[in-house]
């Protein structure tokens, strides 16, 4: 045997086929605590939705609105809070904590849109705030209308609503 060939043998193959790197990053990856995330997802979504029902209830009291009537102005109050501790940088941190459970409620959305609005705000106003905050509105605002004008069709066709 030469000495290239007897140098070469001693070297481990470098490259791994596809199968054998998700085996090897498999077996590197650590254990997600599942539980865990889950119980933090809920405890902040939860209370996420008490802070909501505590605000609906504030201006049922207050205002002597009926829980429909009280209804937008909480969704406000909950958008313009997420708002705020997003551009304190609070939001996304509870976020990461909290996993799912922070962007399940609408309070989520609005830190997406937000986030996406602080992140291009030096590209502009229309070209970096309005065109990338609407790429992550965009989807659900089209799908949101889309489900309303069928929603709409079906009420439409079976009467229901009683007009």
């Amino acid at each position: 045997m030469t000495t290239k060939s007897a140098e070469k043998s001693k070297y481990k193959k470098m490259t791994m086929s596809p199968q054998e790197y998700q085996a090897f990053a498999k077996s590197r990856e650590p254990a997600r605590p599942v539980l865990k995330n889950c119980l933090k997802a809920f405890l902040v979504g939860g209370c996420l939705c008490l802070i909501g029902q505590a605000i609906q209830d504030f201006f049922g009291y207050a205002f002597d609105m009926t829980p429909i009537e009280a209804g937008n102005p909480t969704v406000a109050i909950l958008i313009l809070i997420s708002v705020i501790l997003t551009c304190l940088g609070v939001y996304d941190k509870l976020a990461q904590w909290a996993g799912a459970g922070s962007a399940v409620p609408v309070t989520g959305f609005a830190n997406s849109m937000c986030s996406a609005a602080l992140e291009h705000r030096s590209e502009g106003m229309v070209l970096g705030v309005g065109g990338n905050m609407f790429k992550i509105a965009g989807s659900v605002i089209v799908f949101g209308t889309v489900a309303a004008f069928f929603i709409g069709i079906i009420y439409w066709v079976f009467g229901i609503g009683g007009h």
